[in-house]
């Protein structure tokens, strides 16, 4: 045999080598998923809540460890609790931090927790995001797990909701507790206090306790309360609410120097003003500005407005106009109508050295909060906005 049929043997050896193990992978639970997030279109149906005594429905579902988490995974346990929870859902992120407390509480109890995101991206509005810097869409779920230090596994269940089906979540959060035959003993709510620091996952924890000890529990069932699930089939809306907006009229107003001076200066509104600096020959500004009107989309309902502030030059009206319009930017926008454009960099503050795209946001009465000079980071702006006491992750 020739050194170069020699080669083409190995070749091909490796190349079985490496689809044997690819075939093993896809059956290792530990192994990296490799997954990428696909929502699809489900057709809707009538959800009902798993019944009391019904045994676990099995799951194999991705991740924000990497991994893959089936129902066999937790078979070591005496007690699984399954809660089902999201990003965006400010009653959610209300029990973030007990669920954690739980765990580390039951961890050498034989107890074993695992939380599940129903929710499809397909059926979440921005206008449903106002308490949150995330959406529900798989890799913020990677981001949420690592900035709240998740000590539980916290899985994806928004493609095709094949799990979630099973198990009738109807609000986030949504907590079943199984027993260690894996019939379920518990279903409804962590406990009836949705503010930080006024309960400690009491009926959770009182579910637990009983499977744990072979006891009954004592309300098997309770209701929960919540963001209802976002179902892939609620899309409908979704679609009305964008047409709705692209719908609005989008106008822009010029502006003088003391009219920039008062916007800086917030005294003419009760919320926290966010604006942006921009204009339309700058590239780093026409490709973030979208990233705005999402802002006023997610939390325009509440304590907050963006400003789009063009400086373009006066005559440049016509031009600005048809970008805001294109962006569908139906905020308060204006233009301002001097030439001199060092007043304008005065009239912003001193903080601002002229550089475009700047970015500011305002507390009523002239206080800044947040600056930036250049592009966005928007995860850190949202974090930002949503944290201020103005507005709040909570009810």
């Amino acid at each position: 045999m020739s050194m170069k049929q020699n080669l083409v043997c190995c070749l091909l050896l490796l190349c079985t080598l490496c689809a044997c193990q690819s075939t093993k992978n896809q059956g290792n639970t530990s192994s990296k998923t490799g997954f990428t997030a696909s929502p699809q279109p489900v057709e809707g149906r009538l959800i009902k809540t798993l019944p009391i005594g019904a045994p676990a429905p099995d799951f194999n579902l991705p991740g924000t460890d990497g991994k893959y988490h089936t129902l066999n995974d937790f078979k070591s346990a005496k007690v699984l609790a399954i809660i089902f929870t999201c990003n965006h859902c400010p009653t959610a992120q209300a029990y973030e931090g007990r669920i954690k407390t739980l765990v580390t509480d039951y961890k050498n109890k034989g107890v074993a927790v695992v939380a599940i995101s129903p929710n499809s991206p397909i059926g979440l509005l921005y206008e449903e995001l106002g308490y949150s810097d995330l959406n529900d869409d798989y890799a913020d779920m990677v981001l949420r797990a690592k900035h709240q230090q998740f000590n539980f596994p916290y899985l994806y269940d928004g493609d095709t909701h094949t799990a979630s089906m099973q198990y009738g979540p109807m609000a986030t959060p949504h907590a079943f507790v199984f027993d260690q035959e894996r019939k379920l003993r518990y279903t409804g709510r962590i406990d009836k206090s949705e503010k930080p620091g006024a309960a400690n996952a009491d009926d959770l924890r009182n579910a637990i306790d009983a499977a744990l000890t072979g006891k009954s529990v004592a309300e098997p069932v309770t209701e929960t309360f919540g963001c209802s699930t976002k179902w892939a089939w609620k899309s409908e809306l979704k679609e009305k609410t964008n047409k709705e907006w692209a719908a609005k009229e989008v106008k822009v107003s010029q502006i003088d120097v003391k009219g920039v001076e008062t916007l800086m200066r917030n005294t003419d509104s009760k919320k926290l003003r966010l604006v942006n600096v921009w204009a339309t020959w700058c590239g780093p500004c026409i490709l973030e500005y979208p990233e705005f009107i999402v802002l006023q989309r997610m939390y325009g309902a509440r304590d907050f407005e963006f400003v789009s502030l063009s400086a373009d030059k006066p005559d440049k009206q016509e031009k600005v106009l048809e970008f805001l319009k294109g962006k569908q930017s139906a905020v308060t926008n204006y233009l301002f109508r001097e030439d001199d454009k060092y007043a304008l960099i005065k009239a912003v503050g001193k903080d601002w050295n002229g550089a475009l795209p700047y970015t500011v946001l305002i507390e009523p009465g002239g206080k800044i909060v947040w600056q930036h000079q250049g592009e966005v980071d928007f995860l850190a702006l949202k974090r930002r906005i949503v944290e201020h006491p103005m507005i709040g992750r909570y009810y």
